[in-house]
């Protein structure tokens, strides 16, 4: 159900997370590089927050975009965003409707299974997907990465956040995220997933063919920072990028 959440007054906060070096020179480009040629898709962001992808999704081609999230404020700034800059854009946060049915090409998911509390509910994330997609459509979705150091919490300080857990952690785990950039500290709790309830909660969902394509640079991200810069986070990612196709009914 759709409503006020904790995300309503971060909205602004992951605007100005998608202006940092390592969104737009690592972690975007690395998504869009899985995501393959929009260029004529019907596309839906799943979890789509601000806005930040929805928006980059339609400047590329993307011919049919829907933005959905749970979070009230996070869909009201995204409309102010659209209403000042329109792109065609459709924002939504009530609950999916019969006409999205099988509609999409594609849909993405960034951050959105690591909210997940239960496996009931991250195996829900993934029936969603496939509800929306076409038979063959293809899901992008970025959980926590499994292996990601977690007694380590100023591991990726200098790419803008924190991330933590106190002991090694389980299916379901709570892990701290600190977003640390222009000036906001806001810190909001995530869940680790390991591979194996990944995997099962998509392939029990009908999608097949997983792939785990690599995080990536831009060559001008390297030019800006230097190379030094991301290797911790190219050697141990937050993250990692999980693409599957639908072949369900």
């Amino acid at each position: 159900m759709s409503g006020r959440t904790r995300f309503d007054r971060l909205a602004k906060v992951y605007e100005d997370l998608a202006a940092t070096p390592f969104r737009r020179h690592l972690e975007m480009p690395s998504v869009f590089a899985a995501l393959g040629d929009v260029r004529g898709s019907a596309v839906l962001d799943l979890g789509c927050g601000a806005g930040d992808y929805a928006r980059a999704l339609a400047r590329r081609g993307a011919t049919k975009v829907v933005g959905h999230d749970r979070s009230l404020g996070m869909i009201e700034h995204a409309r102010g965003r659209e209403r000042t800059a329109p792109l065609g854009i459709r924002y939504i946060t009530d609950e999916l409707r019969a006409d999205l049915h099988h509609a999409f090409d594609v849909v993405l998911s960034v951050y959105v299974m690591p909210y997940a509390t239960t496996r009931d509910e991250l195996a829900g994330i993934c029936a969603s997907a496939a509800w929306l997609l076409r038979r063959g459509g293809l899901f992008v979705t970025l959980p926590i990465h499994p292996d990601f150091p977690y007694d380590e919490p100023d591991y990726y300080r200098h790419y803008g956040f924190r991330m933590y857990s106190g002991d090694r952690p389980a299916d379901g785990s709570p892990v701290t995220l600190e977003l640390l950039c222009g000036g906001h500290q806001e810190s909001v709790t995530a869940r680790y997933w390991s591979h194996e309830a990944l995997a099962g909660a998509l392939s029990d969902t009908g999608f097949t063919e997983l792939a785990f394509p690599p995080f990536q640079v831009t060559p001008a991200g390297v030019r800006e920072q230097g190379p030094d810069f991301w290797d911790g986070y190219l050697t141990r990612p937050h993250a990692t990028i999980i693409a599957a196709r639908s072949h369900g009914a």
